[in-house]
């Protein structure tokens, strides 16, 4: 967003989503707007006459023509969302009418509002601050339970209070060793040293806790990527497809079908899972295969979740290949499963890997038990605390 020449502009936009729709809604912001809008507008009384909060019926004119009826919710200077002299103009969401209200307006001076300048508005005039600033864009694009609680957890200043309780705490130590250096001389102890200890140390433990808790918070934000890997032909596809519930991925019996990573997201429990199928891991002399081993193998270091598929033909791997892949990516939490169990007549003996998921994605054996396992991990995983970090620049300060 670049910043506008002036903040003092009366600034104009649509504010309601774009396209046609039974109501539309015009926002105006800055002193003055209502005066601008009192020259396009009739009704039974002037805006600019208009209590805080009131809402007024009339009508939009073109030249001596009406536009369109509208109904106005006025919001006086300083208590409105930009802090500012604050209109919503609630129009018929004609494209043309909405289009034509922001050229009338226009005509009045009115500037067009830049992406996010009526946010930038209320952080510049105090009615927020930057983290939750920040947060109102992550209300926008929140498209699961999780990540809005997340968002709505910033927007109320969970960060923020945070981080104002433990400046107040410094700065009334700093003004007790202020004190006392005013005082040197008479040798006083103003600032107990003890008390100085207990505060550094509540100090690194919260701010320990806001670092560990971006892992959760950006998995919440963006989703937690779940990968599906193993050897070719074990089933990653069809699992992919059938947690998709769609035909994401190419299914074969030609070993290394799947070349490149293929990914997809769902939402379960309210939290979105990112899935990436990957290429079969093997040995291949094969550069393109072995370029796509090399993706998967990126994917998977990346991963919160594995899911390592294995079938009843290389049972006897399972237990090498699970400590194997927990020794590379000791980051992730790896789910073992054990794909065709349709093939055998019966039950394998699983005593000495109680974890592993007995699996038939052809007759969805399995399916539920993978998927609340995954959810469960997450769940286990939540910190109960008024604020989690999920945006990068909190991390990095």
């Amino acid at each position: 967003m670049n910043i506008p020449q002036s903040s003092t502009d009366i600034i104009s936009a649509i504010s309601s989503a774009q396209g046609t729709a039974a109501i539309a809604i015009v926002r105006l912001s800055g002193k003055g707007a209502a005066k601008k809008l009192d020259n396009i507008f009739h009704g039974k009384k002037k805006i600019i006459d208009a209590k805080h909060k009131e809402i007024i019926f009339g009508k939009i004119m073109d030249d001596e023509q009406v536009l369109d009826e509208v109904v106005l919710n006025v919001y006086h200077a300083p208590k409105s969302y930009t802090g500012e002299d604050l209109i919503e103009i609630f129009c018929h969401g004609s494209l043309f009418i909405q289009q034509r209200i922001l050229q009338l307006l226009f005509k009045e001076g009115v500037r067009l509002a830049e992406a996010g300048e009526f946010t930038m508005r209320a952080f510049l005039n105090g009615k927020m601050d930057l983290s939750q600033a920040e947060a109102v864009a992550d209300i926008i694009h929140a498209d699961t339970k999780k990540s809005h609680h997340l968002a709505m957890q910033q927007m109320r200043g969970g960060y923020s209070d945070i981080i104002k309780k433990l400046r107040e705490e410094l700065i009334q130590f700093h003004s007790m060793l202020e004190l006392e250096l005013d005082f040197a001389e008479e040798d006083v102890e103003f600032a107990d040293r003890n008390n100085l200890r207990v505060l550094l140390e509540k100090i690194k433990k919260i701010i320990a806790d806001l670092i560990a808790s971006f892992a959760l918070g950006n998995v919440l934000k963006n989703g937690v990527a779940v990968v599906i890997a193993g050897k070719p032909n074990v089933g990653k596809s069809s699992l992919l497809n059938t947690l998709l519930k769609e035909d994401k991925a190419i299914v074969s019996s030609i070993p290394g079908t799947t070349r490149d990573v293929i990914e997809d997201s769902i939402v379960l429990d309210g939290i979105r899972f990112r899935f990436s199928d990957t290429a079969g891991i093997r040995k291949s002399s094969d550069e393109i295969e072995r370029m796509g081993i090399h993706r998967s193998k990126e994917t998977m270091s990346k991963a919160q979740i594995i899911i390592l598929m294995f079938d009843v033909f290389d049972s006897q791997e399972i237990k090498t290949i699970l400590e194997e892949t927990k020794k590379s990516y000791t980051d992730a939490y790896i789910i073992p499963v054990l794909n065709k169990i349709d093939l055998f007549y019966a039950e394998p003996d699983i005593s000495e890997l109680p974890s592993l998921v007995l699996l038939s994605v052809k007759n969805k054996i399995g399916i539920a038990e993978i998927m609340e396992q995954i959810v469960q991990y997450v769940k286990e995983k939540d910190i109960q605390s008024d604020c989690i970090v999920s945006n990068e620049r909190h991390l990095q300060s």
